[in-house]
Protein backbone atom coordinates (compact mmCIF):
# COMPACT_ATOMS: atom_id res chain seq x y z
CA UNK A 1 0.00 0.00 0.00
CA UNK A 2 1.43 3.40 -0.97
CA UNK A 3 1.90 6.09 1.65
CA UNK A 4 -0.38 9.07 1.57
CA UNK A 5 1.00 11.91 -0.56
CA UNK A 6 0.50 14.28 2.37
CA UNK A 7 2.85 12.24 4.60
CA UNK A 8 6.56 12.27 3.88
CA UNK A 9 8.27 8.99 4.66
CA UNK A 10 11.51 9.30 6.62
CA UNK A 11 13.63 6.42 7.91
CA UNK A 12 15.00 6.58 11.45
CA UNK A 13 18.77 6.97 11.19
CA UNK A 14 20.76 4.85 13.62
CA UNK A 15 24.43 4.12 14.21
CA UNK A 16 26.05 0.95 15.52
CA UNK A 17 29.51 -0.13 16.65
CA UNK A 18 30.88 -3.57 15.83
CA UNK A 19 33.65 -4.18 18.36
CA UNK A 20 35.61 -7.43 18.30
CA UNK A 21 38.27 -8.56 20.75
CA UNK A 22 39.83 -12.03 20.79
CA UNK A 23 36.98 -13.56 18.76
CA UNK A 24 34.23 -12.05 20.91
CA UNK A 25 31.92 -9.14 20.18
CA UNK A 26 30.80 -6.45 22.60
CA UNK A 27 27.02 -6.38 22.90
CA UNK A 28 24.59 -4.69 25.25
CA UNK A 29 21.69 -6.37 26.95
CA UNK A 30 18.80 -3.94 27.09
CA UNK A 31 15.24 -3.85 28.32
CA UNK A 32 12.88 -3.40 25.37
CA UNK A 33 9.08 -3.35 25.17
CA UNK A 34 9.12 -7.07 24.39
CA UNK A 35 11.70 -8.18 26.96
CA UNK A 36 15.45 -8.35 27.43
CA UNK A 37 17.21 -8.00 24.06
CA UNK A 38 20.75 -8.04 22.69
CA UNK A 39 22.25 -5.43 20.38
CA UNK A 40 25.54 -3.95 19.35
CA UNK A 41 26.10 -0.57 21.00
CA UNK A 42 23.71 1.45 18.87
CA UNK A 43 21.21 4.27 18.84
CA UNK A 44 19.68 7.17 17.00
CA UNK A 45 21.72 9.86 15.30
CA UNK A 46 21.35 13.23 17.05
CA UNK A 47 21.00 16.58 15.25
CA UNK A 48 24.33 18.23 14.41
CA UNK A 49 26.49 15.10 14.54
CA UNK A 50 27.99 12.92 11.86
CA UNK A 51 27.20 9.19 11.86
CA UNK A 52 30.72 8.42 13.15
CA UNK A 53 30.32 10.98 15.98
CA UNK A 54 26.93 9.51 16.86
CA UNK A 55 28.49 6.06 17.05
CA UNK A 56 31.19 7.34 19.42
CA UNK A 57 28.53 8.95 21.65
CA UNK A 58 26.18 5.93 21.65
CA UNK A 59 29.00 3.52 22.46
CA UNK A 60 30.06 5.66 25.43
CA UNK A 61 26.47 6.03 26.66
CA UNK A 62 25.68 2.32 26.38
CA UNK A 63 28.99 0.72 27.43
CA UNK A 64 30.90 3.46 29.36
CA UNK A 65 33.80 2.81 26.94
CA UNK A 66 35.32 5.26 24.53
CA UNK A 67 35.23 4.14 20.89
CA UNK A 68 37.22 5.21 17.85
CA UNK A 69 35.63 4.36 14.49
CA UNK A 70 38.20 3.20 11.94
CA UNK A 71 35.96 2.18 9.04
CA UNK A 72 32.37 1.99 7.85
CA UNK A 73 31.20 -1.61 7.56
CA UNK A 74 28.06 -0.71 5.66
CA UNK A 75 24.75 1.10 5.50
CA UNK A 76 21.73 -1.09 6.21
CA UNK A 77 17.97 -0.79 6.17
CA UNK A 78 15.39 -2.83 8.06
CA UNK A 79 11.72 -2.44 8.74
CA UNK A 80 10.13 -3.03 12.14
CA UNK A 81 6.66 -4.37 11.52
CA UNK A 82 3.80 -2.81 13.46
CA UNK A 83 3.41 -3.93 17.03
CA UNK A 84 -0.21 -4.51 17.96
CA UNK A 85 -0.15 -2.25 21.02
CA UNK A 86 1.52 0.71 19.26
CA UNK A 87 0.67 0.21 15.60
CA UNK A 88 4.08 1.57 14.56
CA UNK A 89 5.64 0.66 11.23
CA UNK A 90 9.18 2.03 11.27
CA UNK A 91 12.10 1.71 8.86
CA UNK A 92 15.62 2.07 10.22
CA UNK A 93 18.71 3.08 8.28
CA UNK A 94 21.81 1.92 10.18
CA UNK A 95 25.38 3.08 9.68
CA UNK A 96 27.60 0.34 11.15
CA UNK A 97 31.20 1.13 12.09
CA UNK A 98 34.18 -1.00 13.00
CA UNK A 99 36.71 0.48 15.37
CA UNK A 100 38.76 0.20 18.49
CA UNK A 101 37.49 0.15 22.02
CA UNK A 102 39.14 2.65 24.32
CA UNK A 103 39.23 3.33 28.01
CA UNK A 104 36.39 2.54 30.38
CA UNK A 105 34.93 5.49 32.30
CA UNK A 106 34.75 3.89 35.74
CA UNK A 107 31.50 4.64 37.56
CA UNK A 108 29.74 6.03 34.48
CA UNK A 109 26.04 5.12 34.46
CA UNK A 110 24.80 3.30 31.36
CA UNK A 111 21.88 4.61 29.30
CA UNK A 112 18.39 3.98 30.61
CA UNK A 113 17.29 0.47 29.69
CA UNK A 114 20.81 -0.93 29.33
CA UNK A 115 21.18 -3.78 31.82
CA UNK A 116 24.79 -4.73 31.12
CA UNK A 117 27.47 -5.26 28.51
CA UNK A 118 28.42 -8.76 27.43
CA UNK A 119 31.13 -10.27 25.21
CA UNK A 120 29.83 -13.04 22.94
CA UNK A 121 31.30 -15.34 20.30
CA UNK A 122 29.80 -15.52 16.83
CA UNK A 123 28.33 -18.94 17.69
CA UNK A 124 26.65 -17.48 20.79
CA UNK A 125 25.28 -14.56 18.77
CA UNK A 126 23.92 -16.90 16.10
CA UNK A 127 22.32 -19.08 18.80
CA UNK A 128 20.54 -16.06 20.32
CA UNK A 129 18.84 -14.63 17.21
CA UNK A 130 15.44 -14.69 18.94
CA UNK A 131 16.82 -12.19 21.47
CA UNK A 132 18.28 -9.75 18.93
CA UNK A 133 16.89 -6.22 19.14
CA UNK A 134 17.51 -5.74 15.42
CA UNK A 135 17.72 -8.14 12.50
CA UNK A 136 20.76 -6.12 11.47
CA UNK A 137 22.89 -7.18 14.47
CA UNK A 138 24.04 -10.46 12.96
CA UNK A 139 24.28 -9.09 9.40
CA UNK A 140 26.65 -6.29 10.50
CA UNK A 141 28.88 -8.74 12.39
CA UNK A 142 28.96 -11.19 9.50
CA UNK A 143 29.88 -8.40 7.07
CA UNK A 144 32.61 -7.31 9.48
CA UNK A 145 33.97 -10.87 9.62
CA UNK A 146 33.87 -11.04 5.80
CA UNK A 147 36.26 -8.07 5.76
CA UNK A 148 33.79 -5.48 4.54
CA UNK A 149 35.39 -2.09 5.28
CA UNK A 150 34.96 1.32 3.71
CA UNK A 151 36.81 4.54 4.51
CA UNK A 152 35.11 6.86 6.99
CA UNK A 153 35.30 9.56 4.30
CA UNK A 154 32.67 7.66 2.32
CA UNK A 155 30.09 9.53 4.42
CA UNK A 156 30.40 13.22 3.60
CA UNK A 157 28.94 15.54 6.23
CA UNK A 158 28.34 19.04 4.92
CA UNK A 159 29.12 21.98 7.20
CA UNK A 160 25.40 22.85 7.17
CA UNK A 161 24.75 19.85 9.44
CA UNK A 162 26.69 21.54 12.22
CA UNK A 163 25.42 25.08 11.80
CA UNK A 164 22.23 26.56 13.11
CA UNK A 165 19.43 26.85 10.55
CA UNK A 166 19.33 30.27 8.97
CA UNK A 167 16.03 32.16 8.90
CA UNK A 168 14.38 32.36 5.51
CA UNK A 169 15.08 35.64 3.71
CA UNK A 170 11.92 37.41 2.54
CA UNK A 171 12.13 39.50 -0.57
Amino acid sequence: MAASKSVRWKPNVTVAAVIERDGRFLLVEEQAGDGLKLNTPAGHLDPGESPAEGCVRETLEETAHHFTPTSLIGIYMARARPQAERGEDVTYMRFAFAGTLGALEEGRALDEGIVRTVWMTLAEIRASVARHRSPLLLQCIEDYLAGQRHPLELVHVDVSVRSEPQPAVRR
